[in-house]
């Protein structure tokens, strides 16, 4: 039984690499989703952190096999107690988020730098997730790198 589980992990963990995504429009940035919705804020206790993110999905278009894409997920610290980051983490070491180290006071902006490598990534299209934790009351935020890599 251990074994069963062991294999099927490992598929799993192999397969979040070649994840596939149908790829919309070139280069633009999809605003449309948030992690905290404008509205939904005023219904959070602000007595905490919040991580309102500018947009949660950047959509980089065609690439060519091998080429490298960052972006910067801009935020901002809507609560009222300073922001701290505690983890970024990409599905697969093809995706390096580069969070910010110091706190985020509140009222301040900042940004996390996701570089993509589609070196030995197979062609079509991909949508690429860096899960952050933080102190935030949103405590766990999904940010998305789509796209389609070409020949």
């Amino acid at each position: 039984m251990k074994k069963i589980l062991l294999v099927a992990l490992s598929a799993l963990t192999f397969a979040s690499c070649q994840q596939k995504a149908e790829s919309t429009s070139t280069g633009t940035d999809s605003t449309a989703t948030a992690a905290v919705a404008p509205s939904s804020v005023d219904s959070l206790n602000q007595n905490g952190a919040v991580l309102n993110l500018t947009t949660d999905t950047y959509n980089f278009g065609k690439i060519k096999k091998g080429e490298v894409v960052s972006y910067a997920f801009k935020f901002k610290n809507t609560g009222r107690i300073p922001l701290i980051i505690k983890d970024a983490m990409a599905t697969c070491g093809c995706t390096v988020p580069e969070p910010p180290k110091a706190p985020i006071q509140p009222g301040k902006e900042n940004e996390i730098k996701v570089v993509f490598n589609s070196a030995g990534k197979p062609v079509g299209g991909i949508d690429k997730v860096v899960t952050v934790t933080s102190n935030a009351l949103n405590s766990t935020v999904q940010l998305h790198m789509i796209g389609e890599i070409t020949e």
